[in-house]
């Protein structure tokens, strides 16, 4: 059977949803026209929300946080924007069983097919944009892929948001050459450090120029982050990022 192309629309079902806080939720879409919806870790998927009259103004896209297991189901962690009219449906009207229009997977936000052995790799996030580093890591170990360093630097505001935690914390003690570290901007916690991701790259790389970095995030976080790795002498090649807002 032919993959279906990225811009295919498919209808999709809301099969579980959970909420870690009031503006923060999880939630799984089925979409049972397909086995299963291959996808490449870090790419993410449109919806089609009933938001708007004008089509391109229903439209809102979410990193599938999930890896690829052979299912038709997908894993989206969304945060709840003050305002926003794709999150404010999803949060206030949505529940298990609800209908979804959405389109994908889509994107170039991925890493290589071969990782290169010679480059170490750092993952930087804030919030949800934990969730393409999470289907990247999952899939790298699910798979059993061959890797360089990597290590995975979080930032939020508050302890309950630590998205995947001891998931994550699981990968960093099951995986060879993989690290785990969270900052908190807000408070202070056990395991946690306290202020945000920037001191935290630049204390680990300041004299290792082998690197990439992946950043995801507020676009705030992620002018402020090339800058500065500029500013560090890394080069735009070493600096790949995606914003979700």
């Amino acid at each position: 059977m032919p993959m279906p192309l990225p811009w295919t629309w498919y209808d999709g079902t809301f099969v579980k949803i959970d909420t870690i806080t009031p503006t923060l939720k999880r939630f799984w879409v089925q979409i049972p026209s397909v086995e299963t919806l291959d996808f490449v870790p870090g790419q993410f998927m449109t919806f089609d929300l009933p938001i708007h009259e004008r089509r391109n103004k229903r439209w809102r896209s979410y990193s599938i946080a999930s890896a690829p297991n052979g299912t038709n189901i997908l894993e989206f962690v969304i945060v709840w924007l003050d305002g926003g009219l794709g999150t404010t449906y999803l949060f206030n009207e949505v529940k298990v069983g609800d209908k979804l229009r959405l389109r994908g997977a889509l994107g170039k936000f991925t890493l290589p097919p071969t990782l290169p052995l010679d480059k170490e790799i750092c993952f930087v996030c804030t919030g949800t944009g934990v969730a393409p580093f999470r289907s990247m890591l999952l899939d790298i170990k699910n798979r059993k892929l061959a890797h360089p360093p990597m290590r995975l630097i979080f930032g939020t505001r508050y302890a309950n948001t630590v998205l995947y935690r001891e998931e994550l914390t699981q990968l960093a003690a099951d995986m060879p050459n993989f690290s785990y570290h969270i900052t908190l901007s807000r408070e202070t916690a056990d395991g946690c450090e306290k202020g945000y991701v920037h001191p935290i790259y630049e204390r680990l790389y300041a004299n290792n120029p082998n690197v990439v970095f992946y950043l995801c995030g507020w676009n705030v976080m992620l002018d402020e982050a090339k800058q500065r790795l500029k500013g560090m002498g890394f080069t735009r090649k070493q600096i790949k990022y995606e914003s979700y807002g």
